[in-house]
């Protein structure tokens, strides 16, 4: 397989419905992980490909869901870590398929990869800190709780999670169940990765992150100013500059525009 930054640049020139969501994922976990066996990784994921379309049979999606259980959790014993919710490991997906365990958006992506072998359609659903996936039918959708191995999600469950992630006055409001396309799946997973890394106080790993989805996400133009500003926080100056300017050909107007050209006026005179 070709070098895996080569893999993402590729990626992020197609259109996100030719995104094989599960390979890209594979991807930014060689990256990060570059002695790890993504090989086995791999033939993981081809293995759950396999079961997969033997499940197409199934028509309701309550049906679905189950076949998916069994499938993931059951058989293959994926599930959330909650002994170790912040290690690193549980967002690199050659980690989690070598471990059986990690944060809800990575095992999503093995969810998704699952139901698009099953020629199911699912999509990831951005809910406030806690990513869930989402089997869409003819007129409904049915929400499924990856990390506690698929449980269906309905109104009460989600009014309950949502309370306990945003304090007991939290309601259920328009907007939290917006389905994500594989691009923001993918950013959302190497977020847990750039954050995690900005606590930690490493800035150069951030930045590394940062411009790895970038690879993926081209056109992001807050991921160009969130580079911007890493780079400007490690005295690179020229390289803060060149991500201020695409952020700009991308956003050339507004609030924001109007500060990226007053940050890149002081950067321009700490070169003189």
């Amino acid at each position: 397989m070709t070098d895996p930054r080569a893999a993402l640049d590729a990626i992020g020139l197609l259109p996100d419905t030719e995104i094989d969501i599960a390979d890209a994922a594979l991807q930014l976990a060689r990256v990060d992980a570059p002695d790890a066996d993504w090989q086995a990784a791999r033939a993981q994921l081809s293995e759950i490909a396999r079961d997969a379309v033997g499940l197409s049979a199934a028509a309701k999606l309550s049906e679905k869901a189950e076949a998916l259980s069994d499938l993931l959790a059951s058989r293959h014993g994926y599930l959330g870590d909650t002994d170790h919710y912040d290690d690193l490991a549980n967002a690199n997906l050659i980690r989690v398929i070598e471990r059986r365990r990690g944060l809800p958006v990575a095992l999503g992506i093995i969810w998704l990869h699952a139901a698009r072998a099953a020629g199911w359609e699912a999509h990831g659903v951005d809910f406030p800190a806690h990513f869930m996936i989402a089997l869409q039918g003819k007129a409904t959708q049915m929400v499924l709780d990856v990390f506690h191995g698929g449980v269906a999600m309905n109104a009460g469950d989600l009014r309950l999670l949502l309370k306990r992630i945003e304090g007991e006055s939290a309601e259920l409001r328009p907007g939290l169940l917006l389905p994500m396309n594989a691009r923001q799946v993918l950013l959302r997973l190497q977020n847990n990765i750039a954050s995690r890394r900005l606590q930690a106080g490493d800035l150069d790993g951030a930045l590394a992150c940062t411009e790895d989805m970038l690879r993926v996400a081209p056109d992001q133009a807050e991921l160009w100013r969130q580079a911007a500003m890493l780079n400007q926080q490690l005295d690179r100056v020229s390289a803060a500059l060149r991500c201020f300017e695409r952020c700009l050909r991308l956003v050339p107007r507004g609030e924001t525009a109007s500060r990226i050209r007053s940050m890149m006026d002081g950067l321009r005179g700490r070169l003189n």
